[in-house]
């Protein structure tokens, strides 16, 4: 088992990591969906990459809560419920939604994810499964738990309405791109990203901890730059792209 101060140091250490990283990925454009290059190695079908990507954050996540001593607690279970409900759709839903099989991605990139989703899988699990203190009666009632509840799921019916909206423009199996409309598209290019940003702070709020709160920031690390890239690409596609959309908070960026 390890020690709360270990574990808090690892914690620590990877959310330095992300803040670090964080201008790099400002100037580097992840080289897969609209923004897919070759030269990043060896590829593999879209789908399968997506699959892979994300099944260590559903996996890696459920074995450390399960086999964790605080299983059962009820705010720990919410938790976990909300957490497998986002990488179940994301997982095992979403590759199944999208209308890419001619599409592939580099090899590198699904790797990267993998052994991110790993870290990131553990350290929540970890922390809810074994390390936590159980959560007092009265943190249902908690404004935190509220908001943090309200936003989590507000966020995560923002990033599926927004996902389908994507995917529902999409000829079958098709890889042309259109511009997207309806929603929260009115404002921003990227409201999936949004909702998702949105989901994973109110994740953090509801569960008041430094490994959530981690995982809300690498969000933001990874979500921020990619909205840009995909907003800077519209613009560039599209002659008639809406000029008052941001790329990803409405009316700020």
């Amino acid at each position: 088992m390890i020690s709360k101060e270990i574990f808090d140091i690892v914690v620590l250490a990877w959310i330095g990591i992300a803040v670090l990283l964080f201008p790099v990925l400002l100037k580097i454009t992840a080289p897969y969906g609209r923004h897919t290059q070759k030269n990043w190695g060896p590829m593999i079908d879209n789908r399968l990459g997506w699959f892979l990507m994300e099944f260590p954050a559903l996996a890696v996540f459920s074995f450390f809560v399960f086999s964790g001593d605080n299983f059962g607690e009820m705010i720990i279970t919410i938790a976990s419920f909300l957490w497998i409900t986002h990488y179940v759709n994301r997982t095992l839903i979403f590759p199944m939604r999208i209308k890419t099989n001619r599409k592939k991605m580099p090899l590198s990139i699904v790797g990267m994810a993998f052994f991110f989703n790993i870290i990131n899988g553990f350290i929540n699990g970890y922390w809810l499964g074994s390390l936590s203190l159980p959560y007092p009666e009265s943190w249902f009632y908690d404004i935190r738990f509220i908001a943090g509840l309200m936003l989590f799921i507000a966020g995560f019916f923002i990033n599926q309405y927004h996902d389908h909206l994507l995917i529902r423009l999409r000829k079958s199996n098709g890889a042309d791109y259109k511009i997207p409309f309806g929603g929260l598209f009115r404002f921003v290019s990227c409201p999936n990203f949004f909702g998702e940003i949105i989901e994973w702070g109110g994740f953090a709020l509801l569960t008041w901890c430094l490994p959530s709160f981690s995982f809300f920031l690498w969000t933001l690390v990874n979500l921020l730059p990619r909205a840009i890239d995909h907003h800077r690409w519209y613009k560039k596609t599209f002659a008639d792209y809406p000029k008052n959309r941001k790329a990803i908070i409405p009316f700020l960026l």
